[in-house]
């Protein structure tokens, strides 16, 4: 699959620092090679703690490749703002899908799957397993 059709990854945080610590994260255990579009959108546009609406979308933006984007979320707000996001139309790409995941383990998931060519049904079940991983 080229690099123009993969599926693109936001991680949508109340706090600008966690997201882009949670990309890097993912980025560096996606085999270290080119990995699929994943952007941050984390905290307010202001910088402080919450989610913006508008970080939210010029993330997606910015990912969208034409093969749909994925949004992994924290917290309860994120999560309502994402699907707000999707019930108004035009605010997210066409195909942009939130996905229940946890948020670290689902987005390394999410982007090792994505960076392998998976389709965005692929790529949310991939980060939704993630909920299976067992610690103990």
């Amino acid at each position: 699959m080229s690099e123009e059709r993969q599926v693109g990854i936001v991680l949508v945080s109340h706090s600008g620092p966690v997201a882009l610590a949670v990309a890097e994260l993912a980025r560096g255990l996606a085999a270290g090679g080119v990995t699929a579009p994943v952007a941050a959108a984390g905290g307010t546009s202001a910088g402080g703690l919450g989610t913006s609406a508008e970080l939210i979308a010029e993330a997606a933006r910015e990912v969208d490749r034409g093969a749909g984007v994925a949004l992994l979320a924290d917290l309860g707000s994120a999560v309502l703002t994402v699907k707000s996001m999707l019930a108004e139309e035009g605010g997210l790409p066409e195909g942009a899908m939130l996905v229940d995941a946890p948020f670290v383990e689902g987005a390394v998931a999410a982007l090792v799957t994505a960076s392998m060519g998976g389709d965005l049904a692929t790529v949310a079940a991939a980060a939704t397993d993630a909920y299976g991983y067992r610690k103990v």
